[in-house]
């Protein structure tokens, strides 16, 4: 069976961050979604849980960060193109989302960019060409 990942994100404003989620692309499972929380499907294996702080407090009795001014994690989903990544931080841009807040990677057989929510919890889209970048490091490993 394959492992789910379920990345628990506090906002501040549900709706509104269920709202940015949706239009980028994920799907409301409202099977597990409530006025506390939303439960946003990427893939068949990759969902977002948003929680109000509120909800989010009942599982951690730390300090929740402000995104905006501390980096708490970089969330990196993949994509199956570098179009799809641009696509993907063009789409989060237009619903409000901020793009770039790290370095675009561009290595030729990886590419990479990224956004942030209107939380601050920061994306990263990443493709990668895998035959390429396996190349890349017999050269560097045999290079040594």
């Amino acid at each position: 069976m394959s492992k789910l990942i379920f990345v628990n994100l506090p906002v501040a404003d549900l709706p509104k961050a269920t709202a940015f989620y949706e239009s980028i692309g994920a799907r409301l499972n409202p099977q597990f979604s409530d006025h506390t929380a939303s439960c946003l499907v990427f893939s068949d294996t990759i969902h977002a849980m948003l929680l109000t702080h509120e909800k989010f407090r009942q599982f951690t009795t730390k300090k929740i960060a402000d995104a905006h001014t501390s980096a708490e994690v970089l969330i990196c989903i993949s994509a199956d193109s570098r179009a799809d990544v641009d696509a993907l931080v063009e789409k989060a841009t237009r619903a409000g989302g901020a793009p770039d807040p790290t370095p675009t990677q561009d290595f030729g057989f990886m590419y990479g960019r990224s956004f942030e929510d209107p939380d601050g919890h920061i994306w990263e889209i990443m493709w990668m060409d895998a035959e390429a970048a396996s190349k890349a490091c017999q050269k560097e490993g045999a290079a040594q």
